[in-house]
């Protein structure tokens, strides 16, 4: 009579580490498929998403300068930018100069990059060797056109 019992209960308690088992090994594979496939699956990670970026936006030109270089044919630049963005680091900075003449026509315009980066809330600056100075020139302008993103966290 007591027999009967007994088996049920060593029964009983090898479900229990079985269950317990399954259950452990469960976890273990969502982890190490969550390892192997980091960031690929939404929600498993900070977003990477830099469609809100805006480098024209958050690129200011704290200083820009121009001379020309010392055969008084090249115009060099020395640009400092400061990155208003929290968020984002912008590299591969492209830019324009205008070269205006005294009667407000465009002499020249440059477009370029600069191959530096800007980490959020901070500054770089960089010295450019732009394009031969043209003649008649009364003022110039620099810009940011754009610039490649990537989300720091």
């Amino acid at each position: 009579m007591f027999e009967g019992p007994q088996e049920d209960k060593e029964l009983g308690l090898h479900k229990g580490w079985i269950a317990a088992l399954v259950v452990v090994a469960a976890i273990i594979l969502v982890v190490g498929y969550r390892a192997l496939n980091k960031g690929s699956a939404k929600g498993l990670g900070p977003s990477t998403d830099v469609t809100n970026a805006d480098p024209v936006k958050d690129l200011k030109i704290q200083r820009a300068t121009m001379q020309k270089d010392s055969m008084g044919t090249t115009a060099v630049w020395l640009v400092t930018l400061v990155n208003k963005s929290d968020k984002y680091t912008y590299s591969s900075i492209t830019y324009q100069t205008d070269y205006i003449g005294a009667d407000n026509n465009l002499l020249v315009q440059n477009k370029g990059t600069i191959e530096m980066s800007v980490a959020p809330n901070g500054e770089n600056s960089k010295e450019i060797r732009d394009t031969a100075y043209p003649q008649g020139v009364a003022w110039y302008k620099f810009k940011v056109t754009g610039a490649k993103a990537k989300v720091e966290w």
